[in-house]
């Protein structure tokens, strides 16, 4: 079956194209640069049977993953030097580009889809996941 983003009712995925989703309204994200992002995404897929919630993969000159977690969650919890949080605040404001489903949108594209509207990814999962990570990582 060949989903569209209307198909899932989930008000903040573009019908195409990408556009900027303002942090702290639908959700937050935690960006992770290049490979070990990736490799994290792929491990949260095992450790979820294959759904860790919506994640975005940025190719290009400065690839990265963006994790979309609950609008919140991020806060505070002591984040690796490798991660960075993108949250809205009375003295921030961030911005996280959205690709639709099934549209030309490279170089961002979704590495693990969303499958429903307030299904994001276990913020509580995401850090056990780093943790594990940082500790298997060569010094």
């Amino acid at each position: 079956m060949n989903a569209k983003s209307d198909d899932l009712c989930i008000d903040w995925l573009p019908t195409f194209g990408v556009q900027l989703r303002k942090a702290g309204v639908q959700f937050d994200a935690v960006r992770m640069d290049e490979e070990p992002g990736r490799a994290l995404a792929d491990r949260l897929a095992r450790m979820t049977g294959g759904d860790p919630g919506p994640v975005i993969d940025v190719a290009g000159s400065r690839p990265c993953v963006y994790f979309l977690v609950t609008a919140g969650s991020t806060a505070f919890h002591l984040w690796p030097a490798e991660v960075r949080r993108l949250t809205s605040g009375p003295d921030r404001e961030s911005f996280i580009p959205v690709p639709a489903l099934h549209d030309m949108t490279w170089p961002l594209s979704w590495r693990y889809p969303p499958t429903a509207p307030d299904r994001f990814v276990h913020t509580m999962l995401l850090r056990a996941a780093l943790e594990t990570w940082a500790q298997a990582a060569p010094s």
